[in-house]
């Protein structure tokens, strides 16, 4: 089992933490890390991008002169893909992107992502992250005393005013343990978990 250091909000070292060989000391799998971040992006995409095609515009139902003796080469409509105004070859209509991967897949990626971060020294455990009141300027503080610029922060449980507090820095992204996933933690250089993170996530992935 990897050793962590646990730190407070002051960003002194207050104590050290055991972590779960079976979540974050996996083996990495990059091909399923990689299936992962692709599900999540296309999954996302909206899909409605829409073009018309020549049968679709309107115009052109008159054959725009004869076949010879203009000297123009033959053409037969005005909305073909060549005139000016006419429709797409192949144009895009609404799809879904979206695509499942097994379940397996998802536990073994997810636990890749967390297995990198201990691996480059990007995870950093806090004792707890509490605040007395919404203030971004103290949550920034403790981003200072952790000496993290961009990072993904995943609490235990809701609370509504670190969430609050970290809303407006655009370098922190703030989650829960039950919706982390393989894209955010790459995106975020340091992953931040408090001590009651770490437990949870070993309790439903170990």
């Amino acid at each position: 089992m990897a050793n962590v250091s646990v730190f407070n909000m002051e960003g002194k070292e207050v104590g050290t933490i055991e972590l779960s060989d079976a979540v974050f000391g996996a083996p990495v799998n990059e091909h399923l890390v990689h299936m992962a971040v692709v599900q999540q992006l296309a999954n996302n995409r909206q899909g409605t991008q829409k073009a018309k095609t020549r049968s679709e515009v309107s115009g052109g139902g008159r054959k725009p002169w004869r076949q010879k003796g203009t000297g123009h080469a033959r053409q037969g409509s005005t909305r073909a893909p060549q005139w000016k105004g006419g429709g797409v070859v192949f144009a895009p209509v609404p799809r879904d992107y979206s695509f499942k991967l097994n379940r397996k897949e998802k536990r073994a990626a997810l636990k890749s992502a967390l297995t990198s971060r201990v691996q480059n020294n990007k995870l950093i455990v806090v004792d707890e992250l509490k605040f007395d009141e919404i203030k971004t300027k103290k949550f920034k503080t403790v981003m200072d005393n952790l000496k993290v610029g961009k990072a993904l922060v995943v609490l235990a449980e809701k609370d509504e005013k670190v969430i609050m507090s970290a809303r407006n820095l655009p370098t922190v992204k703030t989650t829960l343990t039950n919706t982390i996933n393989v894209y955010d933690i790459l995106k975020g250089d340091t992953l931040i978990l408090t001590r009651d993170a770490v437990a949870k996530i070993e309790e439903v992935y170990a």
